[in-house]
Parts: C-alpha cells; structure tokens; sequence
C-alpha cells in the first residue's frame, strides 16, 4: 500500500508505511510515481542484501 497525499504548499507527498523510511515527494503526480516506485525498488534491494 502507498500512501498519497498533498503538503501545504501543493507538493505531492507519497510513503510505503510497512517499509520504514520509504518516502518521496514530487511537483506532478507522474514524477511521484516514478519515485515511489524507485524507492520501493531500492527499499528491497538493500533489505534483500542485508539478509544475505
């Protein structure tokens, strides 16, 4: 699940809350995307080297 939501100055805000410290921000909506998707990718990669 990702959260989505807006910060007060119209800044695109998204987190994965079951990954801890797995957050971005972005202007655009595609940009936030992007990122959170990223993120989540580079979230698990460095989890799945830690448990090797």
């Amino acid at each position: 699940m990702v959260i989505i939501g807006q910060d007060e100055d119209r800044i695109h805000l998204a987190s994965a809350p079951e990954l801890p410290g797995c957050h971005t921000q972005a202007e655009t909506l595609d940009e936030l995307n992007t990122r959170i998707k990223e993120a989540i990718d580079l979230y698990l990669e460095v989890k799945a080297e830690k448990e090797n």
